[in-house]
């Protein structure tokens, strides 16, 4: 009697614990359909816990890992990047073989420039499958981290068993852009490209390096190229190369009574009445036109600014063209008075004082003075020296 008894309630126990485990897992994909219903309606909190409960009813389940991966996309729609991370780390406990999930979390430490930890999630994932995507991703944190020979090294190897993956040689370039070898970048960008014409990142990568190398008209052949497929791509090159650029004079033109157009021996008391009178003193302004945002701490600093007598050994170019200077020459001051920066105009008006001689029959060469600004735009660069400079005589130099 007692064995009979032993033999049915061990019985009885097995077909419960199998009746139960079947419950469980079916509860479990129940959990999951509501999850994935909740997070199609973009209810990404009541999501987040179905996914949960679909965990924890069924943590052995062959799909546990896609689900942890769903509640960490779950966290990223919410923008909650703390918990994101916690989600994909606890997916790769569930199975640390998943290469999928080291690149996720990559991602995510990618995204938040937290390079050197994508770098190792990219590695994890290289070490269980070394898969063209995944060196890809590799190299591109180790761009990030500095570790160059690193980079090309993943990228070789996708050039070696991908002959026809752009991202090999795309990468490569991109390596060799962030280390400034603008030649070599463009050379494997062009490689990139004839692999596959309609590869438009690596044109607007070979644009970028252009612009870097201060070889505008080629970048602006790029953008060109990328106007009509990819206006999207153009715009961003377009701003990278006013980004870069080095800031010009487009022109200068004078406000009131200054003639920067004058010739040598000009009598000092034409500019205006004032300075008839022996050692009387009058501000001129000049305004200055540049072709990109400047920086107006740097526009406003006076000693930014060099007023002088032209040195220029060109034609014509040296003050008074070069004759022995009469002993009724003034010489102004080489810092102007004030500098006001308007930045919606993008203008420098530069106030600056002539003052006449003690006998009033002073004398200079208006279209030989030199305006110099010596500053930066607003992102740091400074004035390039081709156009960074104005006179009468030679404009824009």
């Amino acid at each position: 009697m007692n064995d009979l008894f032993t033999s049915i309630t061990a019985d009885s126990f097995f077909v419960s614990s199998a009746q139960l485990q079947e419950s469980r897992r079916q509860m479990a994909g129940n959990a999951l359909n509501t999850g994935i219903t909740a997070y199609q309606k973009g209810d990404y909190k009541s999501a987040i816990t179905a996914f949960r409960n679909a965990i924890g009813l069924d943590p052995q389940a062959q799909n546990a890992v896609d689900i942890g991966n769903y509640v960490a996309s779950s966290y990223l729609k919410l923008g909650d990047n703390r918990n994101a991370t916690k989600a994909y780390e606890e997916a790769i406990n569930l199975d640390k073989s998943r290469d999928d999930t080291h690149i996720k979390l990559g991602n995510l430490y990618f995204s938040e420039e937290r390079y050197q930890e994508a770098e190792a999630e990219y590695a994890e994932a290289v070490k269980i499958n070394p898969q063209p995507a995944n060196l890809y991703s590799l190299g591109q944190a180790q761009i990030k981290t500095g570790n160059f020979r690193g980079a090309e090294d993943q990228f070789s190897k996708i050039e070696r068993v991908a002959h026809n993956a752009v991202n090999g040689p795309y990468g490569m370039g991109l390596s060799y852009s962030a280390q400034g070898r603008y030649e070599e970048a463009i050379a494997k960008f062009q490689e990139a490209i004839g692999i596959d014409d309609e590869f438009y990142d690596a044109y607007l990568e070979m644009g970028y390096a252009y612009a870097d190398m201060g070889e505008m008209d080629e970048a602006q052949d790029v953008f060109e190229l990328l106007e009509d497929p990819s206006p999207e791509l153009a715009d961003l090159l377009s701003r990278h190369m006013y980004k870069v650029d080095k800031p010009k004079f487009s022109f200068a033109r004078a406000e009131g009574a200054f003639p920067y157009l004058r010739p040598a021996k000009t009598q000092v008391s034409s500019f205006d009445n004032y300075l008839q009178t022996a050692n009387a003193s009058k501000n001129f302004k000049m305004v200055f036109q540049f072709d990109k945002e400047m920086d107006r701490e740097s526009v406003e600093k006076l000693y930014n600014w060099d007023i002088s007598r032209s040195t220029a050994s060109g034609p014509g170019e040296f003050y008074n063209f070069g004759n022995p200077l009469p002993e009724t020459e003034i010489k102004l001051k080489s810092t102007p008075e004030y500098v006001y920066y308007d930045d919606k105009q993008l203008t420098a008006t530069v106030y600056f004082k002539i003052t006449q001689n003690a006998t009033a029959d002073g004398t200079l060469d208006p279209s030989h003075i030199v305006f110099k600004f010596s500053g930066e735009d607003k992102y740091g660069l400074k004035m390039d020296p081709e156009a960074d400079e104005f006179s009468g005589f030679s404009r824009v130099g």
